[in-house]
């Protein structure tokens, strides 16, 4: 058991509780005593808020960073180099890559991470000796950096809403058959049943990465598994014309009749939502996972935030490519973005914010979402309210998910485990 005493946290509230007693036993909390002077293990000095969450990340896109922002063109032109990188990449680079990317999160407050994995294969599409060698070679990543993970493992076996076979760039992320997705991942869960600091998840790729037969199969496997379940929607206007071209219906709509929006399922970027699109989210009990660093980045869009959080959706945020690893300015990019859509302030109340940078995003990823809170993971992170960022604010809610950086988180902790950042 060890006692840690906060100076100031954030339990979930509008604002902040002094002289926080936090007991921890291994890698959970099994007490929080606000306004406790109590003789502590360790004292935390700042600020302290639960672990960030990146709920949607592609670490291999992390070196891509610098090399394509001042490129003309849009998304599709971003993805051929995606594309290019992704031939180069094997078990043993990808796993010193990841190393350092999810090294980059810890230093960054991040503590969980959901890894949305598609780069199965060879370059060629046949298997390794181990089929879920890149897999392993993520969660070893994670292990070594000391993150928490769901590891989201993908199917991607169509290259377009009709169902066509990948092209020759995506061959590597395919199984070939859905049948043959199942059979890996019921492989991969068994080599991951034992890791305490390692969840499986499952995921379609897009309405154009699965065949429409195959999207309600990948959603019943999330459900037979208890898993959670990603997809990116909507985040090109393409693909909603091609949905409706080929199904008559939205993204969205097209997931709802397959079956596959269930509280399980959270849907990414959902930047081009239709009418009608948002009431069968929250019908639904589904989370949407914005990542508005790299939705702005590739000029995808302004996606309908407030809209979907006003009628009851949770919402949580996510690094995605990678070009910048800082949760607290995809908090603060979320509200700007709404605000220059809306051309109003104040649309996200701070605290929404928070959540949504925090324990949303656990709940997304299928841990507890607690926070700091009995029952919770102890994953938590100190913000110095007398950084460079939050200098002369006090530190506040509002003033960190507006004003703060990565620069101003000095300690972190996941598991119990204490990380300083480098």
């Amino acid at each position: 058991m060890v006692t840690w005493h906060a100076q100031q946290a954030w339990l979930g509230g509008t604002g902040l509780e002094s002289d926080v007693a936090i007991v921890t036993d291994g890698g959970s909390i099994t007490e929080v005593q606000p306004g406790s002077v109590v003789d502590a293990d360790r004292y935390l000095s700042g600020v302290v808020i639960p672990g960030l969450v990146s709920a949607h990340s592609h670490a291999f896109h992390r070196l891509l960073r610098g090399r394509t922002h001042g490129a003309r063109g849009d998304f599709w032109s971003w993805r051929r180099s995606m594309y290019e990188l992704a031939r180069t990449l094997t078990p043993e680079s990808y796993r010193e890559l990841a190393t350092e990317v999810f090294a980059e999160m810890v230093d960054a407050g991040v503590t969980t991470v959901g890894e949305f994995h598609y780069l199965h294969h060879r370059p060629d599409g046949a298997p390794y000796d181990d089929p879920n060698a890149v897999g392993i070679a993520l969660i070893e990543a994670a292990t070594v950096a000391g993150i928490r993970m769901t590891l989201l493992d993908t199917a991607y076996l169509s290259s377009d809403v009709s169902g066509a076979p990948p092209t020759p760039d995506q061959i590597r992320f395919s199984d070939g058959s859905i049948d043959a997705w199942r059979d890996r991942v019921a492989m991969l869960a068994a080599a991951v049943a034992d890791r305490e600091m390692v969840r499986l998840g499952v995921a379609a790729h897009s309405v154009r990465g699965v065949p429409i037969d195959d999207l309600a199969t990948v959603a019943a496997t999330a459900v037979e598994l208890d898993l959670p379940f990603h997809i990116h929607v909507s985040e090109q206007r393409a693909e909603n014309e091609a949905c409706r071209t080929h199904h008559g219906l939205s993204p969205v709509g097209l997931l709802s009749r397959e079956g596959a929006l269930t509280p399980r399922t959270t849907l990414v970027h959902a930047t081009h939502l239709e009418e009608g699109d948002i009431e069968l989210i929250a019908a639904a009990g589904s989370m949407v996972c914005l990542c508005p660093t790299t939705e702005a980045d590739l000029g995808d869009g302004i996606g309908p935030a407030i809209e979907l959080a006003s009628a009851g959706v949770p919402l949580c945020l996510g690094s995605d490519s990678n070009a910048v690893i800082d949760i607290l300015r995809e908090a603060h990019r979320l509200e700007h973005h709404d605000r220059l859509r809306l051309l109003r302030r104040g649309v996200h109340s701070p605290s929404a914010l928070m959540a949504a940078a925090t324990t949303t995003g656990m709940r997304s990823l299928g841990w507890s979402d607690r926070g700091i809170a009995a029952g919770g993971v102890a994953d938590f992170v100190v913000v110095d309210p007398t950084s460079a960022d939050l200098r002369g604010t006090g530190g506040s809610i509002e003033a960190i998910v507006l004003s703060a950086t990565r620069a101003s988180i000095t300690e972190v902790v996941i598991g119990g485990i204490p990380h300083t950042p480098r």
